[in-house]
C-alpha cells in the first residue's frame, strides 16, 4: 500500500494509534511465541538490489530516486545515527510497518492482532570489504526498559518515538552503534519479485495452506512469481503442524530475500532499473544517491549463496504483568553479538536453526555457521596468538605406522596433553579441528608445533571429542 504524504505530526500521531489499537488485542492475547523477521527482510533484498543497481544508473536517475528514498527521514534520526567509516564494517537498523487496514484484521491471511500493521526489527551488519551482511531479527514482543515511556515491548518504539526511538532503542540493547536505517512496508515484497521476473526457491516440505494464503506448493525446486512469493513469506499457518509456524515463515521470508539479491546482482541494468523503480516508493532510508554508489561499488560481486548470514535474538517467553513477552537471554545474547562483531554467522552451530530441512532455501545450499566458522578461520588466526598448552587427541588415518606416536610426543614436548590413536578410515588430507573459539588459539599452537600447512577448522558437531583440539592426520604427511 502506497504512503500518503504525511507531515512529521500525522506520521507520529498515525504511529501511535496503530501502537494503542494493536496493544489492545495483543496485550490481551493468550501466549504466542511469535518470531517475527517477517516483515523487514524485505528491506535486505531491496537494499541489495538498490546497492546493485545504483552502480548502473545514471546521476539523473539517481539524483530522482533520492528524494523519495529519503521520504520521511528527519533531523532527529539523522542526528542519532553514528557517521560510519569509509570501507569498515557498519551497522543498519531495518524496520518494517504495514498499514493495511483490511490486511491488520486477517480477513486473508488468518488472524494475528497487529502482524501486518506493527512493526518488525533488524539488526543487520555490512561489510563491505569482505562483501558479507549478517541479520539479527530482533523479536517484536521483547520486553525493554524504554525510559520515560517505562517497560515495553520493544516493537512500541517505533509507534512511540518514530524512527528516533527505534533507533535508540535498539542501540541501548545491543551496545552497537548504528549507522544506517531502513523502513519498508511489505506491499513492496510483491513488485520487487515481479520487477527480477520471480525467483526460484527450494521448499524442504510441501507448503499447503487453503484456508489462509490458499498455497499449495509442491516440496523442492518452485518458481514464484510475486503474488505467491509474498503469500509464502506470510503463510505461517502452513506450518502449524510443525510447531512454532513463524519460526518457518521467518525462514521463508529469508530465503525470498536471497533468491531476489541473487537475481538482481546477476541481471542486467535494464532489470536492476526496473527493480530499483518498484522498490524507492517502499523503502525509505537516510542514505543518499551518493552512499548508494559508493556502496554499490564496494558489495558488487558479493556470494548471495553463502554470505549472508541470519539468525534470532535469543529469548524465552514469560507471562509478566498480565501479558506474554519474550525474555532475553543475556549470556547467549551477548555470544552471538561477539560472533556477529566478528564476521560469523550468528549461531555457533547449524543445529541451532529449528527450521532446517523444512522451510524454503534460496534455491541452493545455504552457507552454514560451520562453513562460516571454517573459512573464517585463517582471518581469525591472524589475530589470535598461538598457545601451547590444552588437550589434543592426535588420530592416524595416513596409513603410516606410529605417525600419531610421533606427533603426540612432539607436542607434549610443548606443552601440550596429548594422546595418539587411529582414526576410523585412512584420508588423504590433514584436518586439525578445534572445539568451541576458546580453543582456537590452542588450534593454531598445534599446527605451529607439527609444522602443518592446514588451517583450523572449528567443530560443528560432527566429531565427538572431548579435547581441545582434533587432530587428523592424512596421507599427505607422508
Amino acid at each position: 500500500m502506497a504512503r500518503k504524504n504525511m507531515g512529521d505530526e500525522d506520521l507520529i500521531r498515525d504511529a501511535r494509534g496503530l501502537s494503542r489499537g494493536c496493544s489492545r488485542a495483543h496485550y490481551a492475547q493468550a501466549r504466542s511465541h511469535r518470531r517475527t523477521r517477517r516483515i523487514v527482510k524485505v528491506a535486505l533484498a531491496c537494499m541489495l538490489a538498490l546497492v546493485v543497481a545504483a552502480a548502473g544508473l545514471g546521476a539523473a536517475y539517481l539524483g530522482n530516486i533520492n528524494s523519495r528514498l529519503r521520504k520521511n527521514i528527519d533531523s532527529s534520526l539523522l542526528g542519532t545515527l553514528s557517521k560510519r567509516e569509509a570501507g569498515k564494517p557498519f551497522y543498519m537498523l531495518l524496520l518494517g510497518v504495514d498499514r493495511d487496514e483490511a490486511r491488520a484484521k486477517g480477513s486473508e491471511y488468518g488472524s494475528s492482532e497487529g502482524a501486518y500493521r506493527s512493526d518488525s526489527i533488524m539488526l543487520v551488519r555490512i561489510d563491505p570489504q569482505k562483501k558479507k551482511a549478517t541479520l539479527v531479527s530482533i523479536p517484536r514482543d521483547l520486553r525493554v526498559d524504554m525510559g520515560e515511556y517505562g517497560t515495553q515491548k520493544i516493537n512500541a518504539a517505533y509507534a512511540l518515538g518514530g524512527p528516533t526511538l527505534a533507533v535508540k532503542t535498539v542501540q541501548k540493547l545491543s551496545g552497537i552503534k548504528i549507522s544506517h536505517y531502513a523502513e519498508v512496508d511489505m506491499d513492496g515484497m510483491e513488485k520487487v519479485v515481479d520487477a527480477v521476473g520471480g525467483v526460484t526457491v527450494n521448499l524442504g516440505v510441501a507448503v499447503k495452506d487453503p484456508k489462509y494464503t490458499k498455497l499449495d506448493l509442491p516440496a523442492g525446486k518452485v518458481k514464484l512469481n510475486g503474488k505467491k512469493a509474498a503469500l509464502l513469506c506470510r503463510a505461517r499457518h502452513a506450518y502449524d503442524s510443525y510447531g512454532a509456524g513463524d519460526f518457518y515463515r521467518a525462514a521463508n521470508q529469508r530465503a525470498v530475500i536471497a533468491a531476489v539479491a541473487k537475481k538482481v546482482l546477476s541481471s542486467d541494468v535494464a532489470t536492476m532499473t526496473k527493480t530499483v523503480t518498484a522498490m524507492a516508493d517502499m523503502v525509505h532510508t537516510d542514505m543518499s544517491a551518493t552512499d548508494i554508489v559508493s556502496l554499490a561499488s564496494d558489495m558488487r560481486g558479493m556470494d548471495t549463496n553463502k554470505d549472508i548470514m541470519t539468525g534470532m535474538a535469543p529469548t524465552e517467553s514469560s507471562y509478566v504483568d498480565g501479558g506474554w513477552y519474550e525474555i532475553l537471554r543475556d549470556s547467549a545474547w551477548e555470544k552471538m553479538m561477539a560472533r556477529v562483531e566478528k564476521g560469523k554467522s550468528p549461531y555457533s552451530s547449524s543445529d541451532e536453526d529449528p527450521t532446517s530441512g523444512i522451510s524454503a532455501a534460496s534455491g541452493s545450499a545455504k552457507k552454514s555457521s560451520a562453513e562460516d566458522d571454517a573459512s573464517s578461520s585463517e582471518e581469525d588466526a591472524s589475530d589470535v596468538e598461538p598457545a601451547y598448552e590444552g588437550s589434543v587427541r592426535v588420530l592416524n588415518g595416513s596409513g603410516i605406522s606410529g605417525l600419531a606416536s610421533q606427533s603426540a610426543s612432539s607436542l607434549a614436548n610443548a606443552g601440550f596433553d596429548a594422546v595418539a590413536g587411529n582414526a576410523a578410515e585412512t584420508t588423504r588430507e590433514t584436518k586439525v579441528i578445534y572445539n568451541g573459539d576458546d580453543a582456537l588459539a590452542k588450534a593454531k599452537g598445534v599446527i605451529e608445533t607439527l609444522g602443518l600447512d592446514v588451517a583450523p577448522i572449528a567443530n560443528d558437531g560432527s566429531y565427538v571429542n572431548t579435547q581441545d583440539v582434533i587432530v587428523i592426520l592424512g596421507s599427505d604427511q607422508g
